[in-house]
C-alpha cells in the first residue's frame, strides 16, 4: 500500500495537536514546487539538511573539545543528532509536528566555524567593520545561498517554518534576527521545543564530556541540585562514582530524562493555564509555552554557572581557545594579505561576488573543519610542507 502525501495529511490533521504546525498550514516556499507523492514538505526539509556539505562537516567541528583530543567527545555533528532526539521526543510527546522539529534541530549548528565559540567569537572580532558574524545568521545564509544544489535558485528552498525556526532558534548562544519572519510572533511550538533540546543536550553533554576528560571533579559535580535530584531517583545519591563509565552512563541518561519530563509536563501545563487551543494563539501568546517548571529552570542556571566557571575555564579548554583563536587569526590575515592563496573557485567567488573580500574569506573560514583548518594553517606557515 502507498502513503500518499494525501494520507499523510490527512493523518496529520487527526493526530497533531490543534496548536501543532501541520504541513497543510505552511506558508510555503521562496520558489514554488510540485508537491511529492509521498513525502511532506517539512520531512524533505530535513533531507535536504541532512544531505548538505555543511552538515557533514559538523563531524570535525568542534563542540568542546577540538578532534584532535579523542574520538569519544560530541563534535557539532553527533550534538546536533542529539539535538533531533531530545526534539523529536518532546515534539511526539505533546502532538507536534515530528519532521519539523528535527529539520530544525539538525540545521541550528551549520553556521558555527572551527573551533567553536572561540571560532565564532574570533570571526566576529575580524569581521567588525564587514558586518560582523553571528553562526546563527551565517546558519540562515547557508541554507538560503551559500549551498548550490538546484540550477534554478540558491540556497536549498525550505518552507517557511524551517527557517522561521533557524532564525528564531533562541538560547544563550544565539543572537535572534527575525525580521523577515514576523518576529511579532511566537515561533511555532516545534521552534521552541528545538530551543530547548539543543538546550538540555549541551547541557548534559557536556556535563559528562566534562567528567570524561577528567577536567570536572565528581564530589563538586555531586553537589549540584540537580545531581543531587538525578542520583536520588537513582538509588545513588550516597556512593556514586562518577569516574566510572557505567555509572555516568546511568547518570547522565537519567538526567536527560528528568529535563524531557519536566519540559514536556511543564510545558502541557503552560498550554492548559494560557488555555491556547490553535496555532494562532500560540503565536499570538505573550511569552513562548515551551518551558521548564520553575524548579528546574533555577536548577540548569545553576549547571551553567558551575560549567562556564569549571570546565568551560579550565585551562585545557582554554589553551585550547587560544590555539583556535591564534589559528583563525592568521589564516585571516594569509587571505586578505593575498588572496591569490584562496583556491581558484573562492577567488572566482571574490570576483563575481557583491560581498567583498572579506565576506567571502569569511564565508570559506566558517565553512571549515577543525581537521582542515590546521592542515591549511600548516600549509601557509611551514615552508616544509607541501602547499
Amino acid at each position: 500500500m502507498l502513503v500518499t502525501t494525501q494520507e499523510l495529511e490527512t493523518r496529520e490533521q487527526m493526530t497533531l495537536a490543534p496548536y501543532a504546525m501541520p504541513n497543510s498550514a505552511s506558508r510555503g516556499r521562496v520558489y514554488p514546487e510540485a508537491p511529492h507523492p509521498y513525502r511532506l514538505g517539512y520531512q524533505r526539509d530535513r533531507d535536504r539538511i541532512i544531505h548538505t556539505t555543511a552538515f557533514r562537516r559538523l563531524e570535525y567541528k568542534t563542540q568542546v573539545f577540538v578532534y584532535s583530543e579523542g574520538d569519544h567527545y560530541r563534535n557539532r555533528l553527533t550534538h546536533s543528532v542529539e539535538v533531533a532526539q531530545i526534539g523529536r521526543t518532546l515534539a511526539r510527546a505533546l502532538g507536534c509536528n515530528e519532521d519539523l522539529t528535527e529539520a530544525i534541530c539538525l540545521a541550528h549548528d551549520l553556521g558555527h566555524p572551527p573551533f567553536g565559540h572561540v571560532g565564532e567569537e574570533t570571526l566576529n572580532q575580524l569581521m567588525a567593520e564587514h558586518g560582523g558574524f553571528d553562526h546563527q545568521r551565517q546558519t540562515y545564509r547557508i541554507l538560503t545561498e551559500l549551498e548550490h544544489r538546484y540550477p534554478d535558485h540558491p540556497g536549498l528552498n525550505l518552507t517557511y517554518e524551517v527557517l522561521e525556526g533557524v532564525v528564531k532558534h533562541d538560547t544563550d548562544y544565539d543572537v535572534v534576527d527575525a525580521n523577515a519572519y514576523h518576529p511579532e510572533e511566537r515561533g511555532t511550538l516545534e521552534c521552541q521545543l528545538s530551543n530547548l533540546a539543543d538546550e538540555i543536550a549541551y547541557n548534559t553533554s557536556d556535563l559528562d564530556d566534562g567528567l570524561r576528560s577528567g577536567i570536572l571533579d565528581p564530589a563538586q559535580v555531586k553537589t549540584l541540585t540537580i545531581a543531587q535530584r538525578t542520583l536520588r531517583s537513582l538509588g545513588m545519591e550516597q556512593d556514586a562514582d562518577l569516574r566510572t563509565d557505567l555509572v555516568r552512563y546511568r547518570f547522565i541518561r537519567r538526567l536527560v530524562g528528568i529535563e524531557v519530563s519536566d519540559v514536556v509536563s511543564a510545558t502541557a501545563q503552560k498550554i492548559t493555564e494560557t488555555g491556547i487551543t490553535s496555532l494562532d494563539e500560540l503565536r499570538a501568546a505573550a511569552e513562548n509555552v515551551a518551558c521548564y517548571s520553575s524548579a528546574l529552570a533555577a536548577e540548569n542556571q545553576e549547571l551553567k554557572r558551575f560549567l562556564f566557571q569549571n570546565f568551560y575555564r579550565h585551562y585545557r579548554v582554554a589553551r585550547m581557545a587560544a590555539k583556535a583563536a591564534r589559528t583563525i587569526n592568521r589564516l585571516f590575515e594569509a587571505y586578505i594579505s593575498e588572496p591569490r592563496q584562496l583556491p581558484f573557485e573562492v577567488q572566482m567567488r571574490v570576483a563575481n561576488s557583491n560581498v567583498g573580500l572579506h565576506r567571502v574569506v569569511c564565508d570559506y573560514l566558517a565553512g571549515m573543519t577543525d581537521r582542515y583548518a590546521i592542515q591549511e594553517y600548516r600549509r601557509l606557515y611551514d615552508i616544509e610542507e607541501r602547499a
